[in-house]
C-alpha cells in the first residue's frame, strides 16, 4: 500500500468525523513531520480493545513517520471526564490513580512502537496551573457551551447534579495540547467537546489550532459502548482463551465492525467478508476468523489456534476446559465463594447469577444455600471455571 492509500485509510477507516479534513490531509500528503496526540486517563487498571482503537489510529500515524505522543491523564483522572457519563463521575483518589496505570505504558506498547513514542503524565503541568491561567483559559468558553451537551443537558433535565469540576475538565485536555504542542489530537466521538477545546485554547497561546481526528465508539460484548465501569470488555491483557471466547460472545451484526475497528486486516477483505454474510455464510464462522484475527494481534498465530480448538471443545463439544486453575477458598458459601474467587464482581451480582441458574457445582446448577468443599468444580456461565482445592 503506497502513502496516498495510507492516508486514505488513516482518514476512513473507523473514523466519524476530521476537523479540518482538507488542513490535515494537505499536511499529511506534504511530508511534514507531525506532532499527534492521544490523551487515555487511568479510570480502570486495564485498556480494553475499544480504547485500543484510536491507539491502532495513532500506530498508523507513527508508520507514515509522525511523531506519537501518549499523555496518561494522572490529573485528568482525579478529577473524571463527564463526556460519556450520564450521572457524576466520583472523583479518584491519587492512591487508586497511581495503582491503575501502573501498567498503562506497558499495554499501550502492545500496540504502538516504545522507541517511536513520546510519552507524559500531565500531572507534570496541570498540577502548577493557578487560577490566573485557569481563568485566562476559561474565557475562552461560555457556559451554555457546555451544558448543551446531550448528555449533559439530559443531566440538568433530570435534576441530577453537574459539578463545576466537571466544566473544567475540557479546559484541563486543552491545555495538555498546548503543553505538548499539538498538530492532531485523536479521540473517540464521546470527546468531541474535550477535543474542540484544544482547538480553541490553543491560539490563545500562540499556537496553531490543532487538527482532529474523531473514531467511532466500539460496542461490547452486550452490544452497548464497551466499558469497563459495565464489564462488557476485551481487554488486551486478558488470557488468550477469554480474549477468544469474550469476541465469540458478540452480536453477529457487529462483526464486520469489529473487524474494520479491532483488526489490522485490509478492507478489500473485510468488505469480501460482510459479502459472504450477506450471501449467508454461517457468522459463526465468520466470528472464529474474526477472534483468531484479534488473538493473533495481541499474541500470535499459533496462541490462535490454541485458544480456537480450546473453544471448540468447551463450547461445540461441551468438554471441560484443558486446564483449569485451582484455587483455596476461605468460606463454604458459595455467594462468598464466587466474591472470593472473582466468579463474581460482588455479592448482589454473585446473588443475581445463582437467582438466574448461571452457576454450576460439579454440573449440577448452585442455589444460595449451596455450599462449597475441596475438590468441588465451580462455573460460571459458559467460560469461567475454577476448582477449589
Amino acid at each position: 500500500m503506497d502513502n496516498s492509500q495510507l492516508i486514505e485509510d488513516l482518514l476512513t477507516r473507523g473514523v466519524s468525523e476530521a476537523i479540518d479534513r482538507k488542513h490535515l490531509e494537505a499536511a499529511l500528503q506534504s511530508g511534514k513531520k507531525l506532532r499527534v496526540k492521544l490523551g487515555i486517563d487511568p479510570t480502570s487498571p486495564d485498556l480494553h480493545i475499544g480504547r485500543a482503537v484510536v491507539l491502532w489510529k495513532l500506530r498508523a500515524f507513527q508508520d507514515l513517520g509522525h511523531t506519537a505522543v501518549l499523555i496518561v491523564g494522572d490529573f485528568t483522572g482525579l478529577v473524571g471526564d463527564a463526556s460519556d457519563k450520564d450521572a457524576e463521575r466520583p472523583m479518584l483518589t491519587e492512591a487508586e490513580v497511581k495503582s491503575n496505570m501502573k501498567t498503562y505504558l506497558d499495554q499501550a506498547f502492545k500496540i504502538l512502537d516504545p522507541k517511536k513514542t513520546e510519552t507524559h503524565n500531565n500531572s507534570k503541568w496541570l498540577s502548577k496551573l493557578g487560577f490566573h491561567e485557569i481563568a485566562k483559559m476559561a474565557s475562552l468558553f461560555g457556559l451554555n457551551e457546555f451544558i448543551s451537551r446531550e448528555n449533559i443537558a439530559k443531566r440538568m433535565k433530570e435534576g441530577k447534579r453537574v459539578s463545576l469540576h466537571e466544566v473544567l475538565y475540557p479546559l484541563m485536555q486543552g491545555y495538555d495540547s498546548v503543553s505538548i504542542k499539538a498538530d492532531v489530537e485523536l479521540g473517540g466521538t464521546d470527546q468531541r467537546f474535550n477535543l474542540l477545546a484544544g482547538r480553541t485554547i490553543q491560539p490563545a497561546y500562540d499556537q496553531p489550532a490543532q487538527d482532529i481526528l474523531m473514531t467511532n465508539l466500539l460496542e461490547g460484548t452486550d452490544g452497548r459502548k464497551m466499558s469497563s465501569s459495565w464489564g462488557n470488555v476485551i481487554n488486551l491483557t486478558d488470557e488468550p482463551n477469554d480474549m477468544f471466547g469474550k469476541v465469540m460472545s458478540i452480536a453477529d451484526e457487529l462483526v464486520v465492525k469489529y473487524f474494520e475497528y479491532a483488526t489490522r486486516m485490509p478492507m478489500d477483505e473485510v468488505k469480501k467478508l460482510e459479502k459472504e454474510l450477506s450471501a449467508g455464510a454461517n457468522p459463526r464462522d465468520i466470528k472464529k476468523r474474526l477472534a483468531a484475527e484479534i488473538v493473533t494481534l495481541y499474541y500470535d498465530a499459533a496462541t490462535a489456534s490454541k485458544a480456537s480448538n480450546e473453544w471448540e471443545k468447551v463450547f461445540s463439544k461441551k468438554e471441560k476446559p484443558s486446564e483449569i486453575e485451582e484455587m483455596k477458598v476461605k468460606s463454604e458459601n458459595i455467594v462468598d465463594v464466587l466474591v472470593e474467587t472473582k466468579l463474581a464482581p460482588s455479592k448482589s451480582e454473585a446473588k443475581r447469577l445463582l437467582e438466574q441458574n448461571g452457576v454450576k457445582i460439579d454440573d449440577e446448577v448452585a442455589t444460595e444455600d449451596s455450599k462449597v468443599k475441596s475438590g468441588n468444580l465451580i462455573q460460571v456461565g459458559k467460560r469461567k471455571f475454577i476448582k477449589v482445592t
